[in-house]
């Protein structure tokens, strides 16, 4: 089952995972109520 989700995951373009830092930035931004669109664009992350 793993290798089915690896694989989606391959397909979708999802080749590195963010790091601790941008994932806190990015929880952070949340919490503040900045839009999706805001948070991508600070974070220079599609």
């Amino acid at each position: 089952m793993q290798t089915a989700f690896i694989n989606i995951c391959e397909r979708m373009g999802r080749s590195q995972e963010l790091s601790e830092f941008k994932r806190g930035t990015m929880i952070g931004c949340h919490l503040c109520n900045k839009s999706i669109r805001e948070i991508s664009l600070l974070l220079n992350i599609p």
